[in-house]
């Protein structure tokens, strides 16, 4: 049975876009089942979200003009003895009426856009305030501690809705994002892209925003712009000095020499070997060095006489290296 959908929308086979719309945005709100009781009203419901489908779809509605409702259920011509695909109404009504008044409540304020009012009429208050803002989508951005250092490029797709040539249905569409990382960023920085969220006929779309977060590092921790690292450091080396060898974040293996006595809350500052700034990359944090000492699990008679005779030996000149041939030989 063959149907007009310019009928079903009480139109002209000349309607105009706007008047499609504007139709079903009447007929809709009417035969909504949740707003009629009608026995039928869920059955024209259906039928009007069916005819503005096929006459707010520029292929749909080209295809019934040329061949009628049962060119599209069966298929049109379209040369070399090929059709087209058949296509039935498949969508639930309530979702066109969703995405097309924005909301799922047919008993919500709902307002025609600005290009369906009449020239020269004034919107009312609410419905100059009706469009509201999406809550924003926070997500986080993992990035590496050689990252932060160094500035990257990160891309990153998301999927949204995207409004149709109609005004009012939508498509979901992918996007490639774009965030560059520039050099000492902070855990917590936000990147933000306006309006890349869904869009809506009544609603602005919401922003994306990004927030900065580091991977957990094996060797270093950030507080400020200044790095911390963690050495083990035997207790010969802790009680005799030596040197702590490190790769920095930029690739560079360095030697940091600690010749004071280190005890289990001593640090080490190295000026200038932190996070650069974010706002002038010229100047960069401090690394501060904190010591795991390791201790022997035991020791034998022999070995405690040695370490006393080492850390008691009165000769000022040779007590670091006697204390440390000691120590180094019985731990």
């Amino acid at each position: 049975m063959s149907v007009n959908y310019y009928e079903v929308l009480n139109l002209k086979r000349d309607a105009l876009p706007e008047d499609i719309r504007k139709a079903y945005r009447k007929l809709a709100l009417e035969f909504h089942p949740d707003r009629n009781n009608e026995l039928d009203a869920a059955k024209k419901f259906a039928a009007v979200a069916e005819a503005f489908t096929v006459l707010s779809t520029p292929k749909l509605k080209a295809i019934f003009d040329n061949y009628g409702s049962n060119g599209l259920k069966n298929g049109a011509p379209k040369g070399h003895d090929t059709y087209t695909e058949p296509w039935v109404f498949g969508d639930d009504a309530k979702k066109v009426f969703s995405d097309f008044f924005g909301t799922e409540n047919p008993f919500q304020d709902i307002f025609p856009p600005q290009d369906e009012m009449k020239f020269g009429e004034k919107p009312h208050l609410s419905q100059q305030l009706r469009r509201v803002q999406s809550s924003a989508i926070v997500s986080e951005l993992l990035i590496t501690m050689e990252e932060a250092f160094g500035g990257c490029t990160k891309k990153l797709k998301i999927s949204r809705k995207v409004l149709n040539e109609d005004g009012h249905t939508t498509t979901q569409r992918d996007k490639i994002l774009t965030v560059h990382v520039k050099p000492g960023w902070k855990e917590g920085t936000k990147v933000t892209f306006p309006k890349e969220g869904d869009q809506g006929p009544n609603n602005i779309p919401a922003d994306v925003v990004f927030v900065i977060k580091y991977k957990n590092h094996p060797r270093f921790t950030r507080k400020g712009n200044d790095l911390h690292h963690t050495a083990d450091v035997k207790l010969a080396d802790a009680l005799c000095g030596c040197g702590i060898s490190l790769l920095t974040l930029d690739g560079r293996d360095i030697t940091i020499p600690v010749n004071d006595v280190i005890t289990p809350s001593y640090t080490k500052r190295v000026e200038r070997e932190g996070m650069p700034h974010s706002k002038n990359t010229k100047e960069k944090g401090d690394l501060i060095l904190h010591f795991n000492l390791i201790f022997p699990r035991n020791l034998s008679q022999k070995q405690k006489q040695l370490v006393r005779a080492g850390l008691n030996n009165d000769n000022n000149n040779n007590n670091d290296n006697i204390l440390y041939i000691v120590v180094n030989n019985c731990i």
